[in-house]
């Protein structure tokens, strides 16, 4: 009775769009088509006569609200899918489609009604028809299927080719299955559930979702990307420097045009894996022999909070003894960094203006915190600094692993297997070469002063970590007085560009570097190079946010 009544109070919380998706999800299960589904309650009742939803067996309500991305629904369910020994039910190719339909805009659709109006009933392309509709119209007239996507993905590539990236990947992993819900169902299913009786997909208690950027992809971004540096609009001011790309740049990009990718890609590679596989899957790496496809882990991004936030923006060097400028344009990089942080789900929490003791003091008492709650840590620390260091505003400096030692496994139990983040926007160095526009985040290169000195190491080599570094060692980065750092603001923006794809922080990043590495001043001459360095053992993919990107 009190599964019963959970059910319910599942189905009172979705939408009637929510339902429908949930009942296409289902179809290869239901012996009636799936549109006569007027209910959550009633897709439940379907779903238990045929045998697959019970008390006992609850975790095909889990695996379905994942897929639509209800995560709270999933907790208030308090289903441990990780003690489960039970299958999954729901093909990649309903996933495949389900994540079409949530990518298409509605312009989009429309196009695809038009190029459709010779092979689909009128009826079937009127205005409020919805994208899985169409797509189940296609496979009612044997248009499409799991095994023949060509015309679905010759119209796709017409109106939205990022889309049709996701038809291509889905066809390079496909594989022959026939599983036992397709022989139930009377139709061949590719790869609906090609696990042994005690196996579960990983990708279900782990938000699997791999980051390939097509050419196509990769073509746009860069050339939004050079775009922007072609309209460079430089302060005229003596100490300004390049100009970033506007920070008003994504305010145009609406919930609509971000692919919504979640719970596909890897969810195929998964299920790719043997039996003899899977059960060696506990290793951080591994590969089939049949396929010669690796598969990586992702941490569980599943907790009550993601995880809190540090940000650590020194602006003011008044009390330095050294010569340190003021950090114009700083206040901007914490705003965007605020924004998406908390738009991810993180409890963010700024600090200003520290010294060098209280940085120290700030990480040693967020390892003191209770993180069992949490999935992650985040560290942005925005300052001056040197190689394997950052300036305290006392112009003392703080070794970088010794900020990020009070948060390790060992002495942050709570943290233990969890990643533990740290961006640094800060010098590396002082090899630069001047511009009247540039300013370094560092003390200006002077006839007598040397290369900072080399640290021993940069990152600990406790698991776990991972270090975005502005700069490599040696060099500065820059700053615009008026945009921000060229990195934090890069950072942002892919980061909310790219997490609605899906894609893991090591991708994110990697794209990070090719932007930042694109940018110069007016000269032509200054450059920078980021530098991200981890010790990983798993992927990093942040579940996607319901809410809109914010605007930078």
């Amino acid at each position: 009775m009190d599964f019963q009544r959970l059910l319910l109070e599942v189905g009172k919380a979705l939408g009637k769009e929510e339902v429908k998706a949930l009942a296409f999800l289902c179809t290869d299960l239901l012996s009636r088509n799936p549109t006569s589904v007027e209910s959550a309650s009633g897709l439940f009742s379907r779903l238990a006569d045929q045998d697959h939803l019970s008390a006992e067996r609850p975790h095909l309500v889990y695996e379905l609200l994942l897929i639509i991305q209800r995560p709270r629904l999933v907790r208030h369910l308090g289903i441990d899918y990780q003690a489960s020994t039970t299958n999954s039910l729901i093909s990649p190719y309903r996933k495949l489609m389900y994540n079409l339909s949530e990518g298409i805009t509605d312009d989009d659709l429309e196009s695809v009604k038009f190029l459709l109006k010779n092979d689909l009933p009128r009826r079937k392309l009127e205005d409020n028809v919805s994208a899985l509709e169409v797509f189940l119209e296609m496979e009612h007239m044997d248009l499409i299927s799991d095994t023949n996507l060509n015309l679905l993905e010759t119209v796709i590539h017409s109106v939205s080719p990022i889309l049709k990236d996701m038809i291509n990947h889905f066809k390079a992993l496909q594989v022959t299955h026939t599983s036992p819900v397709a022989e139930e169902t009377g139709r061949q299913r590719s790869m609906s559930n090609p696990f042994g009786p005690n196996q579960v997909s990983q990708s279900l208690n782990e938000s699997n979702a791999s980051c390939e950027m097509p050419e196509d992809l990769r073509s746009s971004d860069e050339s939004a990307t050079n775009s922007s540096n072609t309209s460079m609009d430089f302060p005229n001011v003596h100490d300004g420097e390049g100009r970033e790309a506007p920070s008003h740049g994504l305010s145009g990009l609406s919930s609509e045009t971000v692919s919504n990718y979640s719970l596909k890609d890897d969810d195929a590679i998964e299920m790719l894996l043997s039996p003899e596989n899977k059960a060696s899957s506990e290793k951080p790496f591994s590969q089939t022999t049949n396929t010669n496809i690796e598969v990586l882990e992702t941490y569980p991004m599943t907790a009550a909070k993601r995880g809190f936030c540090l940000i650590v923006n020194n602006y003011k060097f008044n009390q330095s003894k050294q010569s340190l400028p003021t950090r114009e344009g700083t206040n901007l990089d914490e705003d965007c960094l605020q924004k998406v942080f908390k738009w991810l789900g993180f409890e963010v929490e700024i600090e200003k203006d520290c010294d060098s003791e209280q940085m120290l003091s700030r990480l040693r008492e967020l390892g003191s915190r209770n993180h069992s709650q949490m999935d992650c840590l985040v560290c942005c620390v925005l300052s001056h600094g040197k190689e394997g260091s950052v300036h305290g505003v006392d112009g003392d400096t703080v070794k970088i692993k010794e900020l990020m030692e009070p948060v390790n496994g060992s002495k942050c139990a709570s943290l233990a297997k969890k990643p533990k983040l740290f961006f640094i926007q800060a010098c590396q160095g002082t090899s630069a070469q001047s511009a009247v526009h540039i300013e370094a985040d560092g003390p200006e290169r002077s006839s007598d002063c040397s290369n900072a000195s080399k640290s021993d190491e940069s990152i600990p080599s406790d698991a776990d970590f991972l270090l975005g570094m502005s700069t490599v060692p040696s060099f500065v980065s820059y700053r615009d007085r008026k945009y921000g750092t060229w990195y934090i603001q890069i950072l942002c923006q892919n980061l909310v560009q790219m997490v609605p794809r899906g894609c893991d922080l090591v991708s994110i990043l990697t794209k990070v570097n090719a932007d930042v590495s694109q940018k110069t001043d007016p000269t032509g001459v200054m450059k920078q190079m980021p530098q991200p360095a981890f010790t990983l053992t798993k992927k990093i993919v942040f579940p996607i946010p319901k809410a809109p990107p914010p605007s930078l």
